[in-house]
């Protein structure tokens, strides 16, 4: 069939089908599945409404290895499966209520950050090592920010900083050096996609 001859829905399918969008499409859906998934690793910590989970370091290692479009598009499907009351969110909790709980924030900031941590590695940081730490220490840093003014606006700054900011520091630290390591066979594997 000649380009003259298909119609504007004919050659929106053939791209579809054919080109990037179907791929791009498995991977935001395989990517929010990650979060979700990364979710499930929780530890409640009695003295923080905020629990140790797999979900910064999901949510950061996806923005980089799939890039700030793809990323923020599979965090913000992650906060719609969770809206819609799929058992996404930490500890297997889903629904609305979740998103006005004390970890909002967080929640909320992860589109953000995904899309920080993208942007940082499509501009040539996840090439090596210190880059690529440096980018996902930002994103990072999104998400703090995201979830202590949510808290500071529950509670007050301190407050907010010593239950939901200090306690996880050391062990996002480890997550990001984690996603560092993981990041050049992601890149791998994606090259081929």
């Amino acid at each position: 069939m000649s380009k003259k001859a298909m119609t504007i829905p004919s050659v929106v399918l053939d791209r579809l089908v054919r080109g990037r969008a179907a791929a791009n499409m498995l991977l935001v859906v395989g990517a929010s599945a990650l979060i979700a998934l990364a979710a499930q690793v929780a530890i409640p910590l009695p003295f923080t409404p905020v629990p140790l989970t797999l979900q910064p370091l999901a949510v950061i290692f996806i923005g980089v290895a799939l890039g700030s479009t793809r990323g923020a598009a599979a965090a913000a499907l992650y906060l719609l499966e969770g809206f819609s009351g799929l058992p996404v969110f930490a500890q297997g909790h889903g629904g609305p209520a979740w998103l006005a709980g004390a970890t909002a924030g967080y929640l909320f900031s992860y589109p953000f950050a995904a899309w920080v941590a993208g942007f940082i590695s499509e501009r040539g940081w996840g090439s090596n090592a210190l880059r690529a730490v440096s980018g996902m220490l930002l994103a990072l840093g999104v998400i703090y920010l995201g979830g202590w003014s949510w808290l500071a606006a529950l509670t007050d700054a301190r407050t907010a900083y010593v239950t939901g900011v200090a306690p996880f520091v050391f062990a996002d630290i480890l997550k990001v050096a984690l996603g560092a390591a993981l990041l050049p066979h992601a890149q791998k594997i994606l090259s081929r996609v």
